[in-house]
């Protein structure tokens, strides 16, 4: 099995928004990053994995299993960590513990300590004493104390400082060291992708415009600047993207029509969030 998630077909219909046709697979053992502007569907795309939303059509395997016909198996090898912990706020880590190690059958009481110890949670304060960063920390421990396989983290990193931030992308770049272990990692905080995703899956409006290397999706675009008078009216075609102001314009090009593009231009590598700014402006798929 090379593959630890699939999705097929995917469509989900709300009154305003829709899924359409979500696919994407994710191989085992690498960290995936899940991109995409806000309300793109990022959550509502792992809602429906996590079996928290219904959706209309589409088919979902994880571990090589279907994951509606197989829900208690798959379930016991997923850890999720959510923006914020489902943990009441009177709990003590034991509190925790006791509330949702019965959900899982491989639970380590053993290990649950040893993290929050290494992760310095105070197992004697309640969750609300805990800081943003902190509560973050507890769910990883939570997720990695039953032998979970795939890790699936929705927007974990939001308002956590940049010291937090580079811990969490440590603490996922050991997880995967084993190569059994895989990470799905939905995050508007593209530079911690930069940093340890392997794989991006981009969606926009709904819809997967790419999925594939992080390294492919970096290469294939680059930023593009220049004065107005730099670039005629055809060429200006060939930017996706583009933004003029008083001084110039920018836009984003794929690096195979680069060549008619005039050589004075400023060709500079893109970075992700650049990507997403200038798809969503754009309105093309990658």
């Amino acid at each position: 099995m090379n593959n630890v998630l699939e999705v097929r077909g995917l469509n989900k219909s709300y009154e305003t928004f829709s899924l359409k046709d979500v696919s994407f697979e994710m191989p085992k053992g690498y960290i995936m990053g899940f991109i995409g502007p806000n309300g793109a569907g990022k959550t509502t795309t792992i809602k429906s994995i996590l079996g928290m939303a219904r959706y209309q059509s589409g088919e979902i395997k994880m571990f090589g299993m279907d994951a509606k016909d197989n829900a208690s198996a798959v379930n016991g090898r997923i850890g999720v960590v959510m923006d914020s912990p489902l943990y009441v706020d009177d709990w003590t880590m034991a509190d925790v513990e006791a509330a949702i190690s019965p959900f899982y059958s491989r639970w380590d009481s053993p290990k649950y300590a040893g993290l929050l110890k290494a992760f310095g949670i105070d197992a004697k304060k309640s969750v609300k004493e805990l800081s943003r960063g902190m509560k973050v920390k507890l769910m990883i421990a939570a997720a990695l104390s039953h032998d979970a396989k795939l890790l699936i983290l929705d927007e974990p990193t939001s308002g956590l400082d940049p010291v937090a931030r580079d811990e969490l992308c440590d603490t996922l770049g050991d997880f995967v060291a084993d190569e059994g272990n895989s990470v799905l990692f939905s995050t508007h905080i593209t530079a911690d992708l930069e940093k340890i995703a392997d794989y991006i899956t981009f969606i926009l409006d709904g819809r997967i415009v790419y999925s594939g290397s992080k390294e492919s999706l970096l290469e294939k675009y680059a930023l593009v600047k220049g004065g107005l008078r730099d670039i005629s009216a055809g060429q200006k075609k060939l930017l996706i993207g583009l933004r003029e102001h008083a001084t110039g314009f920018e836009g984003m090009a794929e690096t195979a029509e680069l060549g008619k593009l005039p050589k004075n231009l400023l060709i500079e590598p893109i970075m992700l969030d650049e990507i997403i700014v200038f798809m969503n402006k754009g309105g093309k798929t990658a």
